[in-house]
């Protein structure tokens, strides 16, 4: 019988430079916005330590320094909450990377798309199956977080896993759109993968979104396909290159998306956040329902 690793690893893509956010990205990763008090890379991150992962490997590139600076100990931030006797906030601050967990950082020297974020982390990842998180996909569950959810249906089958939602037809175009065959109520079998087709030229409306189990193999087509569009390699390429050799799978994931890398998406899961926060759900509700929408 097969020796099947488990899923240890997270690859977190945060070269990007966040051109529709601009100014607020001018000088800071669109990553380290925040979410009422968390930035979008920490509930990415904590998303893979509910999963069981421990190592977070993030392909950065300029103008990233934040992102290390927040996962990285804050000496002087933490004596300075001590002496002033403020224990829960330290305890919070401390708690931004649980001991445990190891960070890696790698640059991606040129931006030259997913697939090429991806195969940047091939040195670390070596040949284990692991995660691949965008973390400007804000994703809510109620019980299991989706990267768990995921590693759950790899555990048991021991292939590659995308997520994926329905999405209107006419929004194809911003996804990639999968073909495939039902397997069970969660489950369908990617029989083909296509990058933004255009609503007509859709083979379906299932699109994937910011979550991926990849096994190693994918670094092979990885190398192996050409680049698209601007010079990128693209991830979806690679992917529909896998699914000729290897079983893939579409996983209809059990939560909510918001799409932070849009200005709409990102007030919208700020909004949700708020109703839901401990501290501030209840005041935030009631302001909200005394808003004048209609002045």
């Amino acid at each position: 019988m097969r020796k099947v690793k488990v899923i240890r690893k997270a690859v977190f893509p945060v070269a990007g430079m966040g051109s529709r956010f601009l100014p607020a990205t001018k000088a800071s990763p669109k990553e380290m916005m925040a979410i009422v008090d968390k930035p979008l890379i920490q509930y990415a991150v904590e998303e893979a330590v509910a999963a069981g992962i421990t190592d977070m490997i993030f392909i950065t590139g300029r103008s990233k320094r934040s992102i290390e600076d927040h996962f990285d100990k804050a000496y002087e931030l933490e004596a300075e909450l001590e002496k002033r006797g403020k224990a829960e906030l330290l305890r919070i601050t401390r708690e931004v990377i649980p001991d445990g967990i190891n960070c890696i950082y790698m640059r991606q020297s040129e931006p030259l798309g997913l697939g090429h974020a991806v195969l940047c982390a091939q040195a670390v990842i070596k040949d284990e199956p692991f995660a691949v998180i965008l973390a400007d996909d804000f994703m809510v569950a109620e019980a299991s977080a989706v990267t768990q959810q995921m590693v759950q249906v790899y555990e048991k089958h021991f292939n590659s896993v995308l997520a994926v939602h329905d999405v209107p037809r006419d929004q194809t175009r911003q996804y990639g759109i999968v073909s495939s065959v039902r397997v069970n109520d969660e489950l369908e079998q990617v029989t083909g993968i296509v990058e933004k087709p255009e609503p007509e030229e859709a083979p379906s409306t299932l699109a994937v979104v910011g979550r991926y189990i990849l096994t190693p193999r994918i670094f092979h087509h990885l190398q192996n396909v050409k680049p698209g569009a601007g010079g990128e390699i693209q991830l979806t390429d690679a992917i529909s290159a896998l699914i000729e050799e290897e079983r893939v799978l579409a996983y209809r994931y059990h939560g909510e998306r918001y799409d932070c890398g849009s200005k709409l998406g990102y007030l919208q899961a700020t909004v949700a956040s708020g109703l839901s926060h401990p501290e501030v759900k209840e005041e935030f509700a009631e302001y909200l329902r005394n808003l004048n929408l209609g002045a």
